[in-house]
This record gives C-alpha cells, sequence and structure tokens, in this order.
C-alpha cells in the first residue's frame, strides 16, 4: 500500500470520528448562527429547544451526507497535507536543512501545507456543508427536503451545479486560511513533543494527539469563527430574489450583517463551537495517528 494510500484511509477514519463526536454540537452552533437575532438566549436555549421540539435524534439531523462526505474530506485533508509535507521535507534535504531527512519542517512550510489541503479539502467540503446546513435549518414540520439525496436532487435540478456549490468563494477562504493555522499548530507540538522527549512520531503517546487535536482545534476557530458564520448565511440564503435571497455576495453579506445585527453576530453561536472543538478535532486526530500506525505496521 502506498504513502499516500495509506494517509488517506487514516484520514478518513479521523473525519468518520470527527463527525460521529462533533454532529450534535454542529447543528446547535448552526442553528445560532442562522436564527434572527434573539431567537435563543444561549446555547442551551437553542439544545433545549431542539430536544424539546424534535427529540434527540434531530442532533444528528443530516449526520449521512458529513459521516460520508466529511470522511472523504478529512482524508482529502491529510492526503494532500502528507504529500505536502514530504515535498518540503525532499526539497530541505537536497538543501542540506530541516535535519538529516529534511523533515523538520518551516512554519512557511507547515502553513503552506495546510492551505493546500484546506483549498483541496474544500472542493468538496462546500457541497457537503451546504447540504447539511440546509438539511439542519429546515422546519421538523412538512420539511422541503426528505433527505440528503432528495435535497442534491431538488437544488440541482433547480440550480443546477453553482447551486450545489452556493457559498463556495467563502467556503475556500474559509478552508485556505483556517487549515494553514490548524495543520501548522499541530505539527509544531507534534514537533515539540518528538524533539522535547528525543522519539520518534508513533513514539508520541496518543492522548498528546488528542491535546494537540484540540489545541488546534482552538487556533483554527479563533481566525476563522466570523467566515464560518459568513458561509452559514450563504447557504442558508435564497437562491433567487423570488426564494426570499438577502446577499447578492459574500461582501454584500458581511456588510448586511454588520449593519443590521451588528458585531457580535460575528461570534453568534461560538459556545457550542468551543465545547466541540476539543472533543471533535482531538478525536479526528487520535483517528488519524492511531489508523496511520496500524497501517505502517502492516
Amino acid at each position: 500500500m502506498s504513502k499516500t494510500v495509506k494517509d488517506l484511509t487514516a484520514g478518513t477514519a479521523g473525519g468518520i470520528a470527527q463527525v460521529l463526536v462533533g454532529q450534535p454540537f454542529d447543528i446547535v452552533k448552526v442553528r445560532m448562527q442562522t436564527a434572527p437575532k434573539g431567537t435563543y438566549s444561549g446555547m442551551f436555549d437553542c439544545a433545549g429547544g431542539i430536544l424539546k421540539n424534535e427529540g434527540p435524534l434531530a442532533f444528528y439531523k443530516g449526520t449521512l451526507t458529513p459521516l460520508l462526505g466529511i470522511g472523504v474530506c478529512v482524508s482529502i485533508q491529510f492526503g494532500v497535507l502528507e504529500y505536502s509535507k514530504r515535498y518540503f521535507a525532499q526539497k530541505n534535504a537536497l538543501q542540506g536543512r530541516g535535519g538529516p531527512s529534511g523533515t523538520e519542517l518551516t512554519n512557511g512550510q507547515l502553513f503552506a501545507s495546510g492551505v493546500f489541503a484546506g483549498v483541496a479539502n474544500g472542493v468538496v467540503s462546500g457541497p457537503v456543508e451546504h447540504i447539511r446546513i440546509r438539511l439542519q435549518t429546515q422546519p421538523a414540520k412538512n420539511p422541503v427536503y426528505a433527505g440528503p439525496w432528495d435535497a442534491i436532487k431538488k437544488i440541482h435540478s433547480s440550480y443546477g451545479i453553482a447551486g450545489i456549490y452556493k457559498g463556495q468563494v467563502v467556503t475556500l477562504w474559509r478552508e485556505a486560511v483556517g487549515y494553514g493555522i490548524y495543520f501548522l499548530a499541530y505539527e509544531k507540538l507534534m514537533q515539540w513533543e518528538m524533539k522535547r522527549k528525543g522519539i520518534r512520531r508513533e513514539q508520541v503517546n496518543p492522548a498528546n494527539a488528542v491535546l494537540f487535536g484540540a489545541a488546534a482545534g482552538y487556533a483554527l476557530w479563533a481566525v476563522i469563527y466570523p467566515i464560518d458564520m459568513i458561509k452559514s448565511r450563504m447557504q442558508t440564503d435564497g437562491f433567487s430574489p423570488k426564494d426570499g435571497q438577502k446577499y447578492k455576495s459574500t461582501l454584500d453579506c458581511v456588510r448586511t450583517v454588520w449593519r443590521t445585527e451588528g458585531i457580535g453576530a460575528f461570534t453568534r453561536g461560538l459556545g457550542p463551537t468551543l465545547i466541540r472543538s476539543p472533543f471533535a478535532n482531538g478525536a479526528t486526530f487520535l483517528g488519524f495517528e492511531l489508523a496511520s500506525r496500524l497501517l505502517n505496521s502492516l
């Protein structure tokens, strides 16, 4: 099995772990981001309303799409990340830097590897998250879509591929900036741990993968949360003026939200995100590291 195939497989394991752990928090975040100002007094009010009105299974509404899609997304992330890291390591080795094997990458190289991973991921994550958000925010009674495949079919038949990729510009911005920071933070922590103890990557305690993943997740959301909020607004907006479209473009969305709701709107729903982040991101990196170790031992 080639290194790339192993990376993609391990990434899939990480993605599945991320969805199963993070989905209940994500639906609360999306509801708070997209609801009119004053709908919820806080995240517990939102979560309580979902539980009371829609039942416990509502917290996993729209899970099939991300379970399949995010598995692919995280697989792509780690596949591109590891490929980019190997590319930079080979370049370093030829130039006599980055240690004997060139694997001690610079901050710029790690950030660039994360950006490449994020952009590649965004091609898939954009439509996956769009469909998930449509399902998460539709009413429990008389829903517009019966499920993910019904949503894809209806949106595509009415609005074409552009409808499926609604909000893609802001998605790519979020992925590029966010994953540059995300993987830079995680890899620097891993480098620090290996150097501090004089050990190889596969010898790092799995508990540290969870802790470093949690820290990387906080770094990610500290940078991208306002961008993510705009993405959610764009992906729940109408497709045309006759469908109740509020925003003409990403920039128009930013201006409108700022003017009508103030700066607080850009951090609405941050609470459940910060609670979700250490669990979901810790699970992602734990799943990836353990799967990588297993595959490399075969």
